[in-house]
């Protein structure tokens, strides 16, 4: 289009009405920035009270999770699992060259290595303080 054209002449109309046309405010569109230098639409996020007093550990929870761990129910299982099994070797074969690997079979059947340790460590500390020589039936006579 040439300048001065009966176009060119109607197209600058156009736009100086565009120019002078009053703008339509926009609200907030989400994602966008507020005045306020807040974003948009974002929830608020609630503070934490700085007096409130921290949880104490409880020393029974720590012992209640020491008695539920697996390693400890292992080691009950073996002590009882050798205590059965030497039970019932007694019974059937007293004289038997087998009862002495009773305990630490059934100890590990019920228990596994860790009921063997168990079961040791506790006829360790149960053994009897007379004559090792000895059989108990004759410490009293």
């Amino acid at each position: 289009m040439k300048k001065g054209s009966k176009e060119a002449k109607a197209w600058g109309r156009k736009m100086k009405a565009l120019r002078n046309k009053p703008k339509s405010k926009k609200s907030t569109r989400r994602g966008g920035v507020r005045k306020t230098a807040r974003r948009a639409y974002t929830k608020i996020k609630t503070r934490r009270k700085t007096n409130k007093a921290k949880k104490k550990s409880n020393n029974t929870l720590k012992l209640k999770s020491i008695a539920s761990s697996g390693t400890l129910k292992k080691v009950a299982l073996g002590v009882g699992g050798a205590a059965i099994a030497t039970a019932l070797i007694s019974m059937v074969a007293p004289t038997s060259s087998i009862g002495k690997f009773a305990a630490p079979a059934g100890a590990y059947v019920m228990g596994g290595i860790e009921g063997i340790i168990g079961s040791m460590a506790l006829s360790m500390l149960s053994r009897p303080t007379g004559n090792a020589n000895m059989s108990p039936a004759m410490e009293v006579l």
